[in-house]
């Protein structure tokens, strides 16, 4: 005998989840529908906030400090898998950064407590600039269009 639970169509949470993949999909598309040069200013500027998000995780979770490095004038930053990545052609970079455990102030640090040494990343590419604030006190990332 087949219960009424086999026969059953999708699920609520089934239909939320399709949903969910659906607007993921046309948010995507509707990015790539913008300006190229602006896209890839936005994803170097979501890169980043997410390697300090995740510095700053990192920090919280084994109870020492993180930091995320910058090399501007080599247009490169080293997340917390210690691998230097270059910045794209054509996107420029600024770094104002609190006090950083590192001589030069070179970095933005995050301590256990989730606080962290503040700072702010600059991307600029031709008229538009995008920061990546990080709250020293907080330890929160923002992402900021400038101009």
């Amino acid at each position: 005998m087949i219960s009424r639970s086999d026969t059953a169509g999708f699920t609520l949470i089934e239909l939320l989840i399709a949903l969910a993949v659906l607007a993921l999909a046309l948010g995507l598309v509707g990015s790539y529908m913008r300006a190229p040069t602006s896209t890839q200013l936005g994803f170097t500027a979501s890169e980043i906030a997410g390697a300090l998000r995740l510095a700053r995780a990192e920090a919280v979770a084994r109870n020492r400090t993180s930091a995320v490095a910058f090399d501007l004038p080599a247009s490169r930053w080293r997340g917390r898998d210690g691998a230097w990545r270059s910045l794209p052609g054509g996107i420029g970079a600024a770094l104002l950064a609190g006090q950083s455990a590192t001589a030069g102030g070179n970095s933005i640090t995050f301590y256990p407590d989730g606080s962290s040494s503040g700072g702010r990343v600059t991307l600029a590419q031709r008229d538009r600039q995008l920061a990546v604030g990080v709250d020293w006190l907080s330890g929160r990332v923002s992402i900021a269009e400038l101009r």
